[in-house]
């Protein structure tokens, strides 16, 4: 088992990729935000709360329905760039460097707290979860989006395969224990995790995401880019420039096949959406 990374190293590897991850990452998210929102019933005049906010792919649309919304993360970088792309689309969104495992803000004091790809990271999801009910209103929702099932991500199986020419053994993401994009892969987990925080009225959805890659490299650059632990993975089979140049070949090979060789692959993933009420 692996020790999880202290706060300085987790919010150094996030402020290293958050360039990358806002250029191919947040876009592709957006509607997925959307999508969770919804489902929680925001609305125009809430105080929303975004843990763990990334660069703005929950924050921007709850702020696009009028919400007032605070985004906070751990990593500086991260919010300087979610405060750009707010200011290019003319919203205001208010951010705040904060670990999401201690919430520096008062009970009771959000009409709904949400967080997508964020808690399904932390070392300790059950704090992380309280604290959001703890900050939310009593009738508050409380609102996480995390990756479903590894075995029909798609971005993952694609990524897998593309290794494997090269390393042939290579099996995949490690999964004893699982890595923590995964720790709420099984929506039973979700669920549970919300009835012990103390939320009623749970509802867990597993719905598509679809993405659109047109090259390889596109692909390739979403991965690298969307997490520290993908090239964590990467780097611990050492693999050479040259082997890295046969992945990204296979990739392409493998998004031409899939869009028929015009137009853009569409990818699936599978993403739980869990509402619960305080």
């Amino acid at each position: 088992m692996t020790t999880a990374p202290g706060k300085e190293d987790t919010r150094a590897a996030w402020d290293r990729i958050a360039s990358g991850y806002d250029r191919t990452i947040t876009p592709t998210h957006i509607w997925l935000g959307n999508e969770g929102i919804c489902r929680a019933g925001l609305r125009g005049g809430m105080r929303f709360l975004d843990v763990a906010a990334g660069s703005g792919a929950l924050s921007i649309p709850a702020a696009r329905l009028g919400a007032q919304v605070l985004a906070t993360d751990l990593s500086p970088v991260m919010l300087e760039l979610l405060r750009a792309r707010a200011c290019q689309q003319g919203l205001n969104i208010e951010t705040r460097i904060m670990d999401g495992h201690a919430l520096e803000l008062e009970d009771n004091s959000f009409d709904m707290a949400g967080s997508q790809f964020g808690v399904m990271l932390f070392p300790d999801i059950p704090k992380g979860i309280r604290e959001m009910v703890r900050v939310v209103k009593p009738g508050g929702c409380v609102l996480v989006n995390a990756f479903a099932d590894p075995h029909k991500i798609e971005f993952l199986s694609f990524l897998v395969g593309a290794v494997q020419s090269v390393r042939p053994d290579f099996d995949g993401l490690p999964m004893d224990p699982p890595p923590l994009p995964l720790q709420l892969a099984d929506p039973e987990r979700l669920r549970s995790e919300f009835a012990t925080a103390g939320l009623k009225d749970i509802k867990v959805e597993t719905i598509t995401e679809i993405m659109e890659h047109r090259t390889g490299k596109d692909l390739w650059d979403w991965l690298v880019w969307s997490n520290p632990i993908v090239e964590t993975v990467l780097g611990s089979l050492n693999l050479t420039n040259d082997e890295r140049g046969v992945i990204q070949e296979t990739l392409e090979k493998m998004v031409r096949k899939r869009s028929g060789g015009s137009g853009a692959a569409k990818l699936t993933n599978p993403v739980n959406i869990g509402v619960g009420r305080k």
